[in-house]
């Protein structure tokens, strides 16, 4: 059985600026899992960095309220909602509210580095 807490993964930046835990990737962890897990934070008034992944990326929004880029589309994104980022799409999010914008983020398959390219 493998469980970890959000607060004893290391916090990094990540490349598009976020902060990020990354909660489970079958590389490091003994799961046999065709994605990886992250919790993503952006600061108020802040954004990611556009970038894009090679690989179809899900935005679970936990905690605030946030304005979704995606290609040439832009949508506000508020808890509770999904976004679905196709692979390969120009992609970012601003924090439009008062608190810490807060996300979950799934890459199918696992995210790797070299797939995390800046726009």
């Amino acid at each position: 059985m493998l469980i970890k807490h959000e607060k004893d993964c290391k916090e990094i930046i990540a490349n598009d600026g976020c902060r990020l835990r990354e909660l489970l990737h079958p590389e490091r962890d003994s799961a046999a899992i065709p994605y990886s897990l992250a919790i993503a934070s952006v600061d108020p008034g802040k954004a990611t960095i556009p970038h894009f992944l090679r690989q179809t990326e899900v935005y679970f929004i936990m905690q605030g309220i946030g304005r979704m880029h995606i290609g040439n589309e832009m949508q506000e994104v508020n808890e509770d909602d999904v976004v679905v980022i196709p692979a390969e799409k120009k992609q970012w999010i601003e924090n439009i509210g008062q608190n810490v914008l807060v996300f979950a983020a799934i890459v199918s398959p696992p995210w790797r580095a070299e797939d995390d390219v800046r726009a």
